[in-house]
Parts: C-alpha cells; structure tokens; sequence
C-alpha cells in the first residue's frame, strides 16, 4: 500500500467532512439507523451498531443525536427502508471511484451520482471496475505529540495491528477487520483516545493526475458527497505533500 499518500487520501476527506458537519451528523444517523434497525438496538450485541456509534463520536456527534437515532429505529414497526449500494467508476485522468450509499430511493441516486461523474469529467463503470484497487482496512487514529512513538507503535502490534505510521503528530493504525474491535479495545485499555475509529477501503496505488484532472477530481469528490445518500466517497487519487 502507498504509505503517505493513502493517509493523505483520507486526511483530506476528514477535513471535508469538518467543513460540512451537519450533513455528516445527518449521514452518521442515518447509519447508526440502519444498523439498530437490522441487528438491534443494543450496542453490546450489535457490532454493526457498535461501529455506527464509535464513528460518529469519532466526528464529535452529540450522545443524544445517536440515542434518537436508534430509538427511532427500534421504535418503529415500518419505518423507512434504506438500501446500501456502491457504484464504482472512473474520475478524471482515471482516478478510481468508489462510492458508497444508503438510499431509500436507488434510481433517484444512480441519476445523482452519474450526474456528478458526468459534469466533471469521469464515468460510472460496472460493478468490480475498480474494487479490485482497495482493501478492507480497520482505521485508528491517535493524535497526541506528547506520546512515545516506539511505545505506540509496539502496544498496536502487540494488540494485532497490521501496521503503523507516523504523520504529523499523528499514529496510523492498520488492521485487519476482523481484528479492528480486538485492537480497538487492546489499546483503549492503556487509555489511548483515537481521533478516527472505523473500517474504511486504503487505495493499493494512488495516481497523481495534472492540476487540471484534479480540479475537476476535488470538484467531483465535494458533488457527491454533498448528496444526502453518499456516505462515503473512496478514491485512489495521489495528493502532494
């Protein structure tokens, strides 16, 4: 995997999401939903939950917008019935595109989605396309400077980590999914607190495109996470240091 440049990846698309919080407190709620709907509303018994609840709290979501969420879920007989779905694709100069969505209505966000590839140089291809260019990965982060960086790093690959980084003041850890909650709970035993706490997809290789391709790649990265339906966008685009 391409060390720097696929945390990069990700460090942009936290700061995007800063930048819009109340969408993504919307997107949380709608994940911590689906969840409780389909495994409970216990978080303890419902690992789908577990995960929902710790990423939001991740992006600061406050404990009584999660409560509301799986109340309603839990509460409800009927209830709206969001589909998950991901459309994979190209972007301009060929960037790979994954996105991912939970939607209640999939023609509605197959129009937004190609729509927003359309208008900014890039096409949806079939399913498979580019999925073969990622990884399922578990994502920690910890950001505190004042911490021992051979201390870190040796409690993570202790725990199960698959590997460990060093950014800026920040610990990157990489797992295994299956081994997320295992290192996930090894290391809050020595009262570690992370910043970023989820199973995303790391690009394999990146691909650095001309300024121009990515413009247009950043334009179409914000259009469609700006759709209510898109909870994550994954790309393989390079970003310079």
């Amino acid at each position: 995997m391409a060390g720097h440049s696929k945390w990069k990846n990700i460090q942009r698309r936290k700061n995007a999401q800063d930048a819009k919080r109340g969408k993504i407190f919307m997107k949380h709620a709608r994940e911590i939903y689906v969840a409780a709907k389909n495994g409970g509303g216990d978080p303890e018994l419902n690992s789908a939950l577990r995960l929902a609840i710790d990423k939001a709290k991740t992006n600061n979501m406050p404990s009584d917008n999660i409560e509301r969420a799986i109340q309603k879920a839990v509460g409800e007989q009927g209830g709206t019935n969001y589909e998950e779905i991901t459309y994979e694709g190209y972007g301009p100069g060929g960037i790979a595109v994954m996105v991912q969505l939970l939607t209640d209505n999939k023609n509605r966000s197959a129009a937004e989605v190609r729509h927003a590839f359309t208008k900014n140089g890039g096409n949806l291809g079939e399913n498979g396309c580019v999925a073969f260019m990622f990884k399922r990965k578990g994502l920690l982060i910890i950001a505190d400077e004042q911490l021992d960086e051979d201390e870190v790093m040796l409690h993570a690959i202790d725990a199960g980590a698959e590997e460990v980084e060093t950014e800026e003041g920040e610990f990157i850890i990489y797992t295994e999914p299956e081994d997320f909650e295992q290192v996930k709970q090894v290391l809050e035993e020595y009262n570690y607190m992370f910043t970023t706490s989820e199973i995303t997809m790391i690009p394999e290789t990146t691909t650095a495109p001309g300024d121009e391709d990515k413009e247009n790649m950043l334009k179409l990265i914000d259009m469609l996470e700006d759709y209510d339906d898109v909870q994550e966008v994954f790309h393989n685009m390079e970003f310079e240091e």
